[in-house]
């Protein structure tokens, strides 16, 4: 009698045991990143990226067994550097790491991922804070285990080694060509087109006019903007050339950086530059020595007279806060005198600076009366029921929220608060009220957005502390 719960018990021991074997491991979601530093050979059928992600892959399928499974996701950066983490692909790695949806990633090499300790301790971090382990096919480490980690450093350690060395050896090379007059790649500049052969520039006759033109230009009416208006009307537009690859690249619309730009590069007087120092060129001079250093007189000399800003007796209340939605650009506080000494302030979108007023339909504001308009709907807020509601309904679309009583006790400052500030201080009071101003031309109004954690502040920094018993 005693023999049949002893088989019974056996039996169940037997069927646990084996319901164990059978249970289906974890599945290890892999994800395989896959980088070149340049794009070299990118256009192929197969490239050093397939060769790289089918090295992956039959490393994951070996640990089939073990529950790893290849996602379908390509993270490939073709073209980028190792040496920093602006990368795409890598970003939306790390964004599907964030979100959980990878449990390891599987490299060819260690140094695709990364060349820079520093890059890839801070990459790691985001692994570890994700339960993400990190596999390298070649040199076969997995980072869960505290050897792997040791050997991951060192390997890591000599990669940005070598990174350093080629950066080293890039820079001797450009600094004994450069000191050889020797033209060492970047964008190809109006007046001059590469050699076929290489290394050389050669002179495009047709540009060249065009520069020595330019230049003129400048001579005869020296401000940047007049200058851009009159290569704009002209209809003249900036070197265009076709990369290696048949792409058409450049061409585009003359402003003030790029005028700039070409005003100043030394090239065409038939010199290189390198850190400063200044060698004998091997292309022949576009520009006359006299018609150079006069340039660059008048550049200095208005830089030195036009740069200076509005100061404290001018005030500049909404600086950095007004923006010009139509061209998606900020407007920026400028002054003039009349002629009978009276300064003249004003904001004026970027756009327009840089392209001419007929650019932009905004143009520009006059400076105390926007300014006054700003203040005055900041302080209509606290007496009228409707904005505060609007306000509050904005809040709630941002982190931190502001409750009405909050809104209420800050508004009700700001008047006695405002008329006893400097106008430094006023500015910083507008700062941290307000986020953003946006004044559309077309439309005639101005939008003005607030800044929740600004009010609350606001409210705590000018409510008075009950006084003590």
């Amino acid at each position: 009698m005693e023999r049949q719960p002893l088989l019974r018990d056996c039996r169940e021991r037997r069927c646990q045991v084996k319901s164990k074997k059978t249970e289906k491991k974890k599945t290890i979601r892999c994800a395989i990143y896959t980088r070149k530093s340049t794009e070299e050979g990118l256009d192929q059928d197969f490239n050093s990226l397939d060769a790289q992600r089918e090295s992956a892959e039959a490393y994951i399928k070996s640990q089939a067994s073990e529950g790893w499974t290849a996602l379908p996701q390509h993270y490939d950066d073709g073209g980028f550097s190792g040496g920093n983490i602006e990368r795409p692909a890598l970003k939306r790695l790390l964004a599907d790491i964030e979100e959980k949806k990878i449990d390891a990633v599987v490299v060819y090499k260690v140094d695709r991922l990364s060349r820079s300790l520093l890059d890839f301790t801070k990459l790691m971090e985001v692994l570890d804070r994700n339960e993400c382990s990190f596999v390298s096919v070649t040199q076969q480490f997995n980072t869960t285990h505290s050897m792997g980690r040791l050997t991951l450093n060192i390997l890591l350690s000599f990669a940005q080694f070598e990174r350093e060395i080629i950066a080293e050896r890039t820079r001797d090379k450009m600094s004994a060509a450069r000191k050889k007059g020797k033209h060492v790649g970047g964008v190809p500049v109006l007046g001059y087109d590469l050699d076929p052969k290489g290394g050389r520039l050669l002179v495009n006759e047709e540009e060249a006019a065009m520069v020595r033109e330019i230049f003129g230009l400048y001579l005869e009416r020296p401000a940047m903007l007049a200058t851009v208006n009159e290569l704009t009307a002209r209809g003249w537009r900036r070197k265009r050339w076709t990369t290696r690859k048949g792409i058409e690249s450049g061409g585009g619309a003359w402003d003030k950086g790029n005028l700039h730009r070409l005003l100043t590069n030394i090239i065409y007087t038939g010199q290189v530059k390198y850190q400063d120092v200044v060698y004998p060129g091997e292309q022949p001079a576009i520009i006359e020595t006299a018609v150079w250093e006069k340039t660059q007189e008048l550049l200095h000399r208005n830089a030195k007279e036009g740069g200076k800003r509005v100061r404290e007796s001018h005030g500049a209340l909404l600086r950095r806060l007004l923006h010009c939605p139509h061209c998606n650009h900020a407007m920026t506080h400028s002054w003039t005198k009349k002629t009978d000494g009276r300064c003249y302030r004003y904001y004026v979108c970027v756009q327009a600076i840089k392209r001419g007023y007929g650019s932009c339909p905004t143009g520009s504001l006059p400076a105390a009366e926007v300014e006054k308009f700003v203040i005055e709907r900041i302080r209509a807020i606290g007496r009228d029921p409707a904005l505060i509601k609007e306000v509050l309904r904005q809040s709630r679309t941002k982190e931190p929220r502001i409750a009405p009583e909050e809104l209420r006790a800050a508004l009700e400052q700001f008047d006695p608060a405002w008329d006893n500030l400097v106008s430094s201080e006023q500015e910083r009071l507008l700062h941290l009220l307000v986020e953003r101003i946006a004044y559309d031309a077309t439309a005639g109004t101005m939008a003005i957005a607030f800044r929740p954690s600004g009010i609350k502040s606001l409210g705590t920094e000018t409510t008075p502390t009950p006084a003590a018993a």
